[in-house]
């Protein structure tokens, strides 16, 4: 009966470390598609690019990747992040790091809606100054593109439920950008608040996504959205509008009242007491001080 036990414990503990590994393995391995390591970055890859990369970078990838060439990756995580100036990490072509980067997975976190497209295609051209052989291929897509697409957010108060409509005036006509990636979010005081997750657009350029019955407006009840939009033909395009769609809350500004992230003259009464408190028994100790130095200075010339 206990080798039974044994045998069991065993099987199992074989069967998670076969599991354990298989995803050590896979995560090591991105499966991106092919259409999307052949994408180029019409940004032309030089100093001034570089130099605007490396700063994205520190800001974003650092953390974990550490400083390219040091080998000082987060080496807790698991899988440890590569070091992006390596040679397996260099043989990548853009459009898989540029992939990568985008989509993220596991311990790897998506960029799509953190970082623009421009800010993206910058990372890498930073990380592309560490490889000596490395020759750009420049994208021919044009980014001025994206200033043809019109989009329009409607409300619909019966259902709940906000529609995206997008639509590219071309030469001959409108054109509906079917399975554009949309994304909605509200702007809040710390950020940006996604509704719901990105849709791709149907056949007729619309996204529908539901939104929250219990989102808190401005006085008012008005709301900033926001649609980013990525598309393959038009680029990235972002576009506001406010719409009277949240519930009125007429609560104070975070510098309204006296906090201690204020400024000055609304500091919190307590602070601004200690504050000046500890000023006067500076000023004390250092009239005593010079006092004291004035009297051994007479004491010396008598």
């Amino acid at each position: 009966m206990l080798s039974k036990k044994t045998n069991l414990k065993a099987s199992i503990a074989l069967f998670i470390s076969v599991i354990l590994c298989s995803n050590a393995f896979s995560a090591n391995n991105w499966n991106v598609p092919a259409d999307k390591k052949e994408k180029n970055s019409y940004i032309k890859f030089d100093a001034t690019s570089a130099s605007q990369g490396e700063a994205i970078y520190n800001k974003n990838c650092a953390s974990c990747h550490g400083n390219p060439g040091k080998n000082n990756s987060l080496k807790s995580l698991n899988p440890i992040p590569p070091d992006l100036s390596s040679a397996k990490s260099q043989e990548l072509t853009d459009g898989e790091l540029f992939y990568i980067l985008s989509t993220g997975r596991m311990i790897m976190p998506s960029f799509k809606n953190v970082l623009s497209e421009d800010e993206r295609w910058k990372a890498i051209s930073y990380i592309r100054s560490f490889s000596k052989g490395y020759v750009q291929t420049v994208s021919k897509f044009d980014p001025n593109k994206s200033k043809l697409v019109k989009i329009d957010i409607e409300f619909n108060e019966a259902t709940n439920k906000v529609q995206v409509s997008v639509v590219a005036n071309e030469r001959l006509g409108k054109i509906a950008l079917k399975d554009a990636e949309i994304a909605l979010f509200a702007k809040r005081y710390f950020g940006r608040l996604q509704i719901e997750k990105s849709i791709k657009t149907d056949k007729d350029g619309n996204a529908v996504f539901a939104f929250p019955k219990n989102l808190p407006g401005d006085k008012t009840g008005f709301v900033e959205l926001v649609v980013k939009i990525n598309d393959e033909n038009y680029g990235e395009i972002e576009y506001l509008k406010k719409l009277k769609i949240g519930i009125p809350t007429d609560k104070p500004g975070l510098n309204e009242k006296r906090a201690i992230w204020n400024v000055v003259t609304k500091a919190p009464l307590w602070i601004i007491g200690l504050y000046g408190f500890g000023v006067l028994c500076f000023g004390l100790i250092l009239l005593y001080i010079l006092l004291k130095l004035r009297k051994l200075f007479k004491s010396g010339n008598n």
